[in-house]
């Protein structure tokens, strides 16, 4: 069983902790000198989202809440279990064919017996 978050932009922002850095990379001294880059927090399940890619914070921030929107949302999906499956003969058969001819090339390594 599994707790349902909301992945709207409204509580996103109420749920999640706010947190702006210096973003490094390519960008100039626009991006070096200002607190460009942002860090989403989601609190109830401890997600952590970060934005860097672009040279503005505002742009940064509206990523960040979608990629975290994406998180919860793909957290938040049932999993579909895998049902055990025996191989086929065929995939049997080929298996052990290669395991005959690995067997008779590491019998033909070793040395005869006299």
């Amino acid at each position: 069983m599994f707790h349902v978050y909301p992945t709207d932009r409204e509580s996103l922002e109420r749920d999640c902790d706010l947190h702006f850095f210096i973003a490094s990379g390519p960008g100039g001294q626009h991006r070096n000198k200002v607190e460009s880059g942002v860090r989403l927090t989601h609190r109830a399940t401890g997600v952590v989202v970060t934005a860097t890619e672009r040279r503005s914070q505002h742009a940064n921030r509206d990523v960040a809440f979608e990629r975290m929107a994406m998180r919860l949302e793909e957290r938040q999906r049932p999993r579909i279990s895998r049902k055990a499956t025996r191989p086929t003969l065929a995939s049997r058969e080929r298996r052990l064919g290669t395991k005959r001819i690995h067997s008779q090339r590491k019998q033909m390594r070793s040395m005869p017996n006299e």
